[in-house]
């Protein structure tokens, strides 16, 4: 009996599916080969179903329904499972604390002996305790807004697992608007880093992957006011979109664009200290973090590490203009790629930054950015290695296996282009 690609996708559903529920019970592991090894076993099963989807051009409804029933079976024991003691989450926590009882995270630092007695249990842990929180506004809000309803680390992952059920909800109807196949929808929800870095460690970049899905899908309805509003948004969420900015110029009017910059403007205004405006230990990120960084890290041996910065942000730009002029309007690889090179030049490279170019990758061109999203999880190494007291630094192999397997996917299809185009050429002449 053959196979068909129907059945071939079912079957490597199933393998997420007991894969993904293996290592969900490690979450408290991260980093360990019992961890790491079901991780890769789902990475490998989710490339193979991209070429599935690359290779037949329409699956049936069921196939779409089921796949997205184990997206979130899969899901679910993730939800469950308590993320890492020091979990990014702990501080979302603690931020959203201090906040309702009239601190201000930009000041106020966790590790104060004076601001002991305002812990909880969930925030004791959190990491870096000595600086006070990097997160804009919009994620400080964010964090304000979950903690006032259940002030507990289940409620912000709650919360995110909304945000990315939301994600499918508009990728659906982007794909419909768009003529696209219904079957990229799991392209993206069936990514492994959804797993575990939304459901399991919770990461407050979903939201902004929510914010920024729904200023796009208005942009390509032309609401231009609720497209420039959802971008400044997401923007408050995290930085990182910032560098899109060139793909809305022309797009949305000045008054919209306007209207944006204002609403951020007072997201801001409960955190003024002194007239300024806040930004809590961004510069502490930009002068000390590092992780997964080999480009910033040659950057950083030649300039200081501001203008590393301002140079990633810049290639950010620059990749945008140039995929503004190159692709077709609202392509999704004009939106993917800027950001990618951006966060390829930044000074901190975790998996879960590639949330962000999950609901833009369904093209030949972005197939090196899907397969980054599956080469990065070897990183989760280093967490394994802190605990037995190694240096918190990416080990050379790592990012060697990480970002090799995303350039030779690259090159290999810039061959194939300029190799068609010689033939193409050969057979007009």
């Amino acid at each position: 009996m053959k196979l068909t690609p129907s059945h071939r996708l079912y079957g490597l559903g199933a393998i997420l599916l007991v894969a993904l529920t293996i290592c969900s019970r490690q979450l408290s592991s991260v980093g360990e080969p019992s961890f790491l090894i079901p991780l890769a076993v789902a990475g490998i099963a989710y490339l193979l179903a991209i070429r599935e989807f690359f290779s037949t051009p329409k699956f049936p409804l069921r196939l779409i329904v089921v796949g997205l029933v184990l997206a979130a079976l899969w899901h679910l024991p993730f939800l469950l499972m308590a993320p890492g003691s020091d979990d990014d989450i702990h501080r979302y926590v603690w931020d959203g604390h201090v906040q309702r009882l009239g601190y201000n995270p930009y000041i106020v630092v966790p590790s104060d002996p004076a601001l002991g007695g305002l812990h909880t249990r969930d925030t004791r842990t959190l990491n870096n305790p000595d600086v006070p929180s990097p997160y804009p506004a919009g994620a400080q809000l964010f964090f304000r807004a979950i903690t006032a309803i259940h002030e507990s680390i289940f409620a912000l992952k709650v919360a995110f697992v909304v945000c990315d059920l939301a994600i499918v909800l508009v990728l659906l109807d982007i794909l419909r608007g768009s003529g696209r196949e219904a079957h990229w929808v799991l392209a993206y929800a069936w990514n492994p880093l959804l797993a575990i870095d939304v459901a399991g460690s919770g990461h407050i970049d979903i939201v902004g992957v929510l914010l920024l899905l729904v200023s796009v899908a208005a942009l390509v309805r032309r609401w231009r006011a609720a497209a420039a509003l959802a971008f400044g948004l997401a923007v408050s969420v995290k930085l990182l979109p910032v560098v899109l900015l060139p793909l809305y110029w022309r797009r949305v009017r000045m008054r919209d664009a306007a209207l944006a910059a204002v609403v951020v403007g007072l997201l801001y205004v409960p955190f003024f200290s002194h007239g300024r405006i806040p930004i809590g230990s961004l510069g502490t990120y930009v002068q000390r973090f590092r992780f997964n960084d080999p480009v910033f890290l040659t950057l950083e041996r030649v300039v200081a590490p501001q203008l590393a910065v301002g140079l990633a942000v810049l290639v950010g730009f620059l990749t945008a203009i140039w995929m503004r002029s190159k692709t077709p309007a609202w392509s999704s690889d004009a939106f993917a790629w800027p950001m990618a090179a951006s966060l390829l030049c930044a000074p901190v490279v975790y998996p879960w930054y590639l949330l962000w170019l999950l609901p833009f990758v369904r093209s030949a061109s972005t197939v090196p950015i899907i397969l980054w999203t599956v080469s990065i999880i070897p990183t989760f190494y280093v967490w394994h290695l802190r605990t037995l007291g190694r240096p918190w630094l990416v080990p050379g192999w790592i990012m060697l296996l990480e970002y090799g397997s995303v350039a030779t996917a690259g090159a290999i299809i810039v061959f194939r282009r300029f190799a068609r185009r010689a033939m193409t050429r050969c057979s007009t002449d």
